[in-house]
């Protein structure tokens, strides 16, 4: 996390959360979604502007987490933005050499992988669970011809429990009076 986030932390310790204004799409893509947006409909049916500013798309990557509930945010200053997922809080890019690169830039390592009834594969890796990107799909199936990877079968909306996240996350409810 940047040292200027955890300085305005620090500062302004009780700005409330925000939900809903940001999405990461199942190719790595963020989009910002306003009243409109969100009003028309659901991520991803209804995803937003994509962003295109690297400088605000490395920011956003930099500061990038999960909370203990499983929902992942991005940390803006001293307010957290939760983020719609449309796949995974992770999505892989394979490299030509083989190493397998998160959407945010980190090198991982490989444990296991899975593939959903869709045939959509993904990785656990020691960072998470991800989705493998779709132009990634003929390098992905090569390692599986050559038996570097043996996906194991499982329903896709099984993923965010084993995984521990959440797509949508939502807003603490109220408690009610007693």
């Amino acid at each position: 996390m940047d040292d200027i986030v955890k300085a305005a932390m620090a500062k302004w310790p009780n700005v409330p959360n925000c939900f809903g204004w940001l999405g990461l799409d199942a190719r790595g893509n963020w989009y910002m979604r306003d009243d409109r947006v969100q009003a028309a409909g659901a991520f991803p049916a209804s995803k937003g502007s994509l962003l295109r500013h690297e400088k605000l798309i490395d920011f956003i990557q930099r500061n990038y987490a999960p909370d203990d509930e499983g929902q992942w945010y991005f940390q803006n200053g001293p307010q957290r933005v939760y983020v719609e997922l449309e796949a995974t809080p992770w999505i892989w890019r394979l490299q030509p050499d083989g190493r397998v690169l998160s959407h945010t830039g980190v090198l991982v390592h490989v444990q296991d992988s899975l593939l959903d009834e869709t045939g959509k594969l993904y990785l656990v890796t020691d960072l998470g669970i991800g989705l493998v990107h779709s132009a990634d799909m003929v390098q992905a199936a090569d390692l599986v011809d050559a038996r570097l990877w043996s996906p194991q079968g499982m329903l896709a909306a099984d993923l965010p429990t084993r995984g521990r996240f959440v797509r949508s996350p939502q807003p603490p409810r109220a408690k009610k009076p007693a």
